[in-house]
Formats: C-alpha cells, structure tokens, sequence
C-alpha cells in the first residue's frame, strides 16, 4: 500500500513509517531535553565557569547554523533525507557520550564542550534541514498540519518530561552522568530511523554547470522575494534571538538568583513546557477555527506579553512566576511553528526543499549565537536579572513584523501555483482576508 493511501486511509499513527520517525523523534527529544538541563550545569557546577561562559557554550551550540548552515541545504538536496538523518544521530550519540567518559577520566574542560556543543550542532543542522525536508515525502501536503502538529507533541512532550528527568539525574547522579542519556536518544532514534522501509526516489543529478553557490541562490531567492516568508523569517529571527538570550541566562538565573536546585530547576522547565505541550495539541483546531495566517500573527501577539513575568520571579514559592510565563510564551510558540512550517513545506516546490529549509534555518537560527552572547555579556555586566528583563521587554517586538505583513489582512494563507519554476517566487492565488 502506498504511502499516500496509508495516509488518507486512517490516522497518521496507522502509518508505519511515520510511527518509526515519530518514536525517533521521541527518544531523541527527551535526551536533548536532559542535556538543555545537565550541560549548563556540568559548566556551572563542575567546571565553575562564569555566566560569559555560560553564554558561549550556548552560542556554541547553535553556531553551526551561521557556518554551514546555508550550503547544507545544497548538499541534502542532493542526497537522499533518510541516511543524512541516520548519520547526523550517530555523530551526535557518540560526541554526547564523549563527556561522561573525559569526566570520568579527570580530563573534563571548558574547550571540550564548547567542541562538543559545536560539533552536535553541525549534525542538528543536517538532522533538522533533512528532517524538514524528508516529512513532505512521508505525508500527502494536505495531512502536514497534523504531521507537524504530531511532531510538534512529541517535542513538546519531551520538554515537559526531559528537563525534570534530567534534573533529578544531575541531583542523583552528578551533570556529566546525566548527559548518558542524550547519548542513548540519539542512538535509539537512529535505529527507530533504520527500521523505515519508505525509500525516498534519488535526486535528480545537478543540472550541467550547476555550481553549490548557484543552488544557494536559489534557496535564497525563492526565500527572499516571498513576502510572506520574508515576514516569516524576520518574525522567527527576532524570536530565537531573545529565546537563546534566555538559554543562555537562564540556568545562572535559576542557580545564583533563585537559589534552586538541579532537581527543582528540572521540574521548572518541565512545567513550564506543558504549555508548548498544549500548543502542540491545539494548534490544528485553532489554526482551522481562526485560519492558518491569522493564528501565525495571533499566536505571537496575545503570548508575548507573558515573557515580563520571567524577571519578576523570586526565590521560594514566587520562583513559580518564571514556569507560568513559560509555559503561556511555549504554548504560542509552538501553534506559531506547526502553521507557519506547514505553510513553508506547502508552498516550498520539491526540489527546493532542502535549500528553502536550510536557508530559513540560516536566517532564523543564525540570530541565536548572537543572542546567547548578548545574553552572557549582559549578565556578566549588569547580572542575571537585568538580562532576562531584556529578554522579556524584546518579546514584545517579535510580533510587529508579522503585523506590517500582508498576514495581518488575512485569514487562510494562499495556494501556490503547482507548477511554479525552480527557484522562483510562485505568484499566490487570492487569499481570504477578514
């Protein structure tokens, strides 16, 4: 039975490729949430590093979207998804496991795991371009709402259940041990990704003088002269550049202001991620009852607002503030992502998949090294507190993008052109607009 059948036929869970990359997606998730947690702290608490420190080692791991971050997109594009998938996750296994041995030998130092957060961060770059790319192969476009949605669930499931799991590892057993577990998620979700039987089609080979720079150009143009995805992109920019801020600030926040420990920092971001859980859940209702373009704007202005709770929080019982302005900005988050990276693989033609991915991860993961040092210089300067007050203050901004968009006149966003020529920008049909 084809794969498009499959789909039509029943929900997405009866599908059984899709089952294997969502159990993946899974695994891979909740170790990821644990080391969000035990990496800053094997920093903070083991290695004694400072809040710039701190700073860098998250710029760090989102560095590799500014250095290869662009020609990455080529390349998949020329490959099959599948095995660019599994390689990514065995690279990232064992360069996570590499920690808990160097700890365990004494040899443990700040170079290490700024090498180990740059490494996993150049195979995510892959894993996320490919993955982005690989699910409108899996999926019919017309079911990509739900299967981002049923993406977006296991993430947010996985920020809920990771980051209290790995709290409780660090209390138990030390940070460095905790991050065995981000090793073992990757190395399951490669083994969920082997048992895919869908083979995706060889890519057409590159045309007769086609060059990498010419085919970045290309994921760049088609990127650039859509104003939809320009407002897209600038939005989700501004967005990453105050979330890595806060990345970066957070744990010393949590550590040397709120005075909390590993165990009750875990169960902080665990709660605070029932709202991105929650989002994930609601996000196809909410995008069919108010439309597909509108909850994009939406989703973003009604949430933003809540980030000013996270430097009102104190120690004790007010520490709470911090988990409840989370989980509402996650919650608008994740709606926000599952419409707006439907719409991209939906507009986006098949061959340029890969490059449009890559290039929007560019833009928009490529503010996040920046914010991370904005957020360490910031914290070492004027202190933790003073940071996230910035932090929360530029949620506010995020939106305004969006509503000096052609998106603000409209309620569902617009049908391509099928047949819209490689490369360049397809003209949209008439959209409905409120």
């Amino acid at each position: 039975m084809s794969t498009l059948h499959q789909a039509r036929a029943g929900g997405l869970l009866r599908q059984r490729d899709f089952r294997f990359l969502l159990s993946g997606a899974a695994a891979s998730q909740v170790g990821a949430q644990v080391t969000l947690v035990a990496l800053p702290l094997v920093a903070l608490l083991e290695l004694h590093a400072s809040a710039f420190q701190v700073g860098l080692l998250t710029a760090a791991e989102t560095a590799a979207f500014l250095l290869v971050g662009l020609p990455a997109g080529a390349w998949v594009d020329r490959m099959r998804k599948l095995p660019v998938l599994i390689r990514a996750d065995m690279v990232r296994a064992v360069t996570m496991a590499s920690v808990p041995l160097a700890a365990a030998a004494g040899a443990l130092t700040m170079a290490q795991l700024y090498l180990v957060a740059l490494v996993t961060g150049v195979a995510t770059v892959f894993f996320d371009v490919a993955h982005q790319s690989y699910l409108p192969h899996l999926l019919p476009k017309e079911r990509l709402v739900e299967g981002n949605g049923a993406l977006e669930t296991v993430r947010s499931s996985a920020q809920v259940t990771g980051p209290g799991l790995g709290g409780g590892l660090v209390q138990v057993l030390g940070a460095h041990l905790a991050i065995v577990a981000d090793a073992v998620g990757y190395a399951i979700s490669a083994l969920c990704l082997l048992g895919i039987k869908d083979r995706e089609p060889a890519p057409a080979p590159p045309a007769p003088g086609a060059s990498l720079r010419k085919e970045i150009g290309e994921g760049l143009g088609f990127v650039l002269r859509q104003p939809l995805l320009r407002a897209i992109v600038v939005t989700t920019g501004l967005g990453n550049f105050f979330s890595a801020l806060l990345l970066a600030v957070q744990t010393v926040f949590l550590v040397r202001v709120l005075h909390l420990p590993p165990a009750a920092i875990g169960l902080m971001l665990s709660a605070s991620a029932v709202g991105g859980l929650t989002g994930a859940l609601c996000a196809g209702r909410l995008a069919r009852r108010l439309g597909q373009a509108r909850i994009i704007w939406l989703s973003a202005l009604a949430t933003g607002p809540f980030a000013v709770l996270w430097p009102l929080a104190g120690s004790g019982a007010a520490a709470v503030w911090f988990a409840v302005g989370s989980a509402v900005v996650f919650f608008g988050a994740v709606v926000y992502n599952v419409a707006q990276v439907s719409f991209r693989q939906t507009l986006c033609p098949p061959a340029l998949l890969g490059r449009m991915n890559a290039t929007v991860r560019f833009l928009v993961w490529g503010t996040m090294p920046l914010g991370a040092l904005a957020g360490g210089a910031l914290a070492s300067g004027f202190g933790a507190r003073a940071a996230v007050w910035v932090c929360a203050l530029g949620f506010l901004a995020v939106p305004l993008p969006l509503l000096l968009s052609p998106l603000r006149r409209m309620r569902d966003l617009p049908e391509p052109q099928p047949d819209a020529p490689t490369g360049e920008d397809p003209a949209p049909a008439p959209a409905s607009t409120s």
